[in-house]
């Protein structure tokens, strides 16, 4: 297929260097050349082993030579990692929904970048707001996790969003612009190249509803210049900017064809293997 999902399961610089293995022409947006990132995430999903390795098998199987030009990722829960990257025959990258800030220690129950590592991990994500709502992991755990990601040389997706109420109250771009700044600090325009961002409108997560693709591509813009404010303007033009909230095979092909989104961040669809094969096999408009 004209993927070069080995750029993901390498080091995670060659993963987001300008150069793909294979030579492959990358998909352009207006603003810069950004290879799109499509991604699933399976959070308390599937129930068995056994079904894991069947979904994971059969999404590995609809990237063809005819898929579109993307890196495409699965974040699984950790006793599903190994088995998931024994069955996707290297056409995708497998990574956690989470990690914890420390490397060893008193800390029962949490797994840690030294751990992922070792068993191939190059991504996790950081901040999802199931993460934040949830569990109350605040903005400064959220910034710990991505800084030791980083520093392990692994590479993370940090997610961000609002709530319906700061979005009904024309809250977005500032509540995106907190979580920006207090996620990615610390982090240098040299290290800006291992993180991808995810913005999920947390009212759009799970409930079927999606924010129309001029509404997502005008946070996704805002998140942009916020980091240009936060870096410099090279540094905004490259970061991958991934849209999640309810995406689907019906709204895909709209949403990827805005000129800042660079990917999706898929919960519930990325679970039905016909249907997140749609989405891995977007069209652009």
């Amino acid at each position: 297929m004209k993927l070069a999902i080995a750029s993901l399961l390498c080091s995670a610089a060659a993963a987001f260097s300008p150069s793909i293995a294979g030579g492959r022409t990358r998909v352009t947006t207006q603003l810069d050349a950004r290879r799109p990132i499509i991604s699933g995430n399976w959070k308390l999903n599937p129930q068995t082993k056994d079904e894991a390795l069947q979904l994971g098998k059969e999404i590995a199987a609809a990237i063809t030579e005819d898929s579109p030009e993307a890196d495409v990722a699965l974040f699984v829960p950790y006793v599903f990692i190994e088995s998931t990257m024994g069955v996707v025959d290297g056409k995708l990258s497998v990574g956690a929904e989470g990690v914890c800030p420390e490397i060893k220690g008193a800390y029962t129950g949490a797994i840690s970048t030294s751990m992922l590592k070792s068993i191939g991990v190059q991504w996790a994500l950081a901040g999802h707001s199931e993460r934040r709502v949830i569990f109350g992991e605040t903005d400064d755990y959220i910034n710990a996790q991505c800084r030791k990601l980083i520093e392990q040389g692994m590479s993370v997706m940090l997610c961000i969003g609002e709530s319906l109420a700061e979005f009904e109250q024309d809250l977005a771009g500032s509540v995106c612009a907190v979580q920006l700044k207090k996620g990615l600090k610390g982090i240098t325009k040299e290290e800006m190249s291992r993180v991808a961002i995810a913005y999920e409108p947390v009212w759009a997560i799970g409930t079927g509803k999606v924010a129309t693709p001029e509404i997502a591509q005008s946070v996704h813009a805002k998140c942009r210049s916020i980091i240009a404010d936060m870096y410099d303007q090279e540094t905004a033009d490259e970061v991958r900017i991934l849209y999640g909230g309810s995406v689907t095979p019906d709204s895909v092909d709209e949403l990827m064809s805005q000129p800042d989104i660079d990917g999706a961040l898929v919960g519930g669809a990325s679970l039905d293997s016909e249907k997140f094969g749609r989405i891995i096999n977007f069209k652009t408009l």
